[in-house]
């Protein structure tokens, strides 16, 4: 295979008009479960948040006859084989529809780096069997992820759920947030949701605690979604869906006081079906400090961090920022100025302490990797100008998609970040967190991000050329990509290529095809093999990998391996 630079694979990817510049991949052929377990255990079983001594095991009981007043006793046992025949750990809880019939319990006195299995008995009545995992001690040399986000029912099957199910050789699966989506039928996926017969319930947009326990049942219910939990244990963050779009401390786009009542009142009820329903420990400071640590023995921690409802200020809006913008000077002042005041936050004080103690500590371990799972592109990437070359008709086609279509467009001649809502929204933040790491002597920093429904590959690069790091972004369960061909009247993947092109740090990109990040992180090195799915629209699917890049450390910081070539499988690039 010819050795493709990063430049010259850009302007072979727009002259074959996003052909694949290699052989095909090789096609595995699957087919997800359609039909889930009924009766008490309807929703499967979970575990997460795995400890070295313990971890988080899960479930709910659907009691047809309950009420308000019932109580149900429901016992737990920990098992170091399947069938049970050496149950090493158990015990007895109670649950109740003071929330929601879901049991949460915390399984302790475990081995580290030890597989368990688990299960769940009411009754008489036994859950199916569980499998978890918990942290490694001491010296460890490799371990594996599972790294996914954006999970939405009516966009399609979760086949990549399914996939992740049948991985055996991954010690953890790290969702990155958008588990659930909180819009109605008629909202945001809900023509795709119709053809599908994946319509959501209930049918009108999540606000009230009764609405969104609704909405965790739905998602739990799903086949595919119940045999990745039933195989790995999660951890898991949350972006903004699982209250409202574009979410901050005191609002969210996708929130009208007028219509959805109080901000805070419907943060409270979304974060307490969140922490029904997920398996997750729960932060002893408040409902909003979801942020956590996982160490991997002397070889990499996990730092989860909160970008959303603790400390984020409200978002620069598209149409607001065309309407103030109006001579060259302004467009300039806005980008060295309004954009970069330093009140913007997204973590606060007390994540970036808390952060600053947890990269130290992994430091002084001699622990060569940090990786920091979180939930938007932290990558510098400005857009290109799109106003050449989509038509008013492709506008208004994008526009009963996206409302803010027509703002984004215009806005994208004026040289500024392509999302306001991810860390290029918040820059004088972003040089903070950088800051903090430098500070703590973080030399292997690997970001996985979420929440564009796309694949990327960037350098991560402080303001004044610094490289901090690498940053691996995962496309999406299901949710559909503005990089995906069909975007922009058919014009997405050269949007991606004209966005690869002109961002230096962005050293790929691509929208198509759903999947997963199977990354393996080594002493020395970590791989991160982009496992994708051809279809979502049917339970039969292919997998294949769809690119991998190895990442290695160098003069101190995480790089990506292979500079020019980036360490592209087969040379593809979509």
């Amino acid at each position: 295979m010819s050795k493709f630079t990063r430049r010259a694979a850009i302007t072979t990817g727009i002259a074959a008009g996003a052909a694949s510049c290699a052989t095909t991949p090789k096609m595995t052929p699957y087919v997800a479960l359609t039909t889930a377990p009924q009766g008490v255990f309807a929703h499967g079983v979970a575990s997460g948040d795995p400890g070295v001594n313990d971890v988080i095991l899960w479930t709910r009981l659907t009691l047809p006859d309950a009420d308000n007043t019932t109580r149900a006793k429901i016992a737990w046992e920990v098992a170091s084989d399947e069938s049970f025949s050496s149950v090493l750990r158990s015990g007895e809880t109670q649950t109740g529809a003071s929330r929601d019939w879901t049991v949460k319990v915390l399984a302790e006195g475990l081995e580290p780096g030890r597989t368990y299995f688990y299960r769940f008995t009411v009754g008489g009545m036994i859950s199916p069997t569980g499998r978890t995992k918990t942290l490694p001690m001491g010296n460890v040399d490799q371990a594996r992820f599972a790294v996914m986000s954006c999970s939405n029912v009516p966009f399609g099957y979760f086949n990549v759920y399914d996939l992740v199910a049948r991985q055996d050789d991954i010690d953890a699966v790290i969702h990155l947030g958008d588990y659930i989506y909180e819009y109605s039928r008629n909202g945001y996926g809900g023509e795709a949701g119709r053809k599908l017969g994946r319509e959501h319930l209930p049918p009108h947009d999540c606000v009230t605690l009764s609405d969104y326990r609704i909405r965790h049942a739905q998602y739990k219910s799903d086949p595919s979604s119940q045999a990745m939990h039933k195989n790995h244990a999660m951890i898991s963050i949350w972006d903004d869906h699982e209250t409202a779009n574009d979410s901050w401390k005191d609002g969210a786009e996708h929130h009208d006081p007028a219509t959805d009542g109080d901000w805070h009142t419907r943060r409270r009820a979304a974060l307490q079906a969140y922490y029904e329903w997920m398996p997750v420990r729960e932060p002893n400071m408040t409902p909003e400090a979801f942020f956590r640590s996982f160490s991997y023995g002397n070889l990499m921690t996990i730092a989860a961090i909160e970008t959303r409802l603790m400390a984020r200020t409200k978002q620069f809006d598209y149409g607001d920022v065309v309407r103030a913008l109006n001579t060259p000077e302004e467009i300039e002042t806005f980008k060295s100025t309004v954009l970069w005041d330093e009140t913007r936050e997204m973590l606060g004080g007390a994540q970036i302490d808390y952060l600053d103690r947890t990269i130290r500590n992994s430091v002084s371990r001699g622990q060569p990797w940090r990786l920091i799972a979180n939930q938007v592109i932290m990558a510098k990437v400005t857009s290109p100008d799109l106003n050449v070359h989509v038509t008013e008709e492709d506008i208004v086609a994008l526009e009963k998609e996206w409302p803010p279509a027509r703002a984004f467009i215009e806005t994208s001649a004026f040289g500024l970040p392509s999302n306001f809502d991810a860390w290029d929204g918040y820059p004088a933040a972003r040089e903070r967190f950088y800051d903090m790491a430098r500070t703590a002597g973080d030399d292997g920093m690997i970001v996985i991000t979420g929440d564009t429904h796309s694949w990327w590959a960037n350098d991560l690069v402080d303001k004044n050329g610094a490289h901090m790091g690498v940053e691996l972004g995962t496309h999406s369960v299901s949710s559909p990509s503005p990089y995906n061909k069909n975007f922009l009247g058919g014009k997405g993947a050269e949007y991606a290529l004209l966005t690869n092109r002109e961002n230096e740090d962005v050293r790929y990109l691509s929208g198509e095809n759903h999947g997963f990040i199977h990354l393996t992180v080594n002493r020395d090195n970590a791989r991160a093999e982009y496992r994708a799915v051809d279809t979502i629209e049917t339970p039969a699917y292919n997998a294949f990998t769809k690119v991998a890049f190895d990442i290695e450390k160098t003069d101190g910081t995480a790089k990506f391996a292979n500079a020019d070539g980036l360490g592209f499988k087969e040379g593809f690039l979509f």
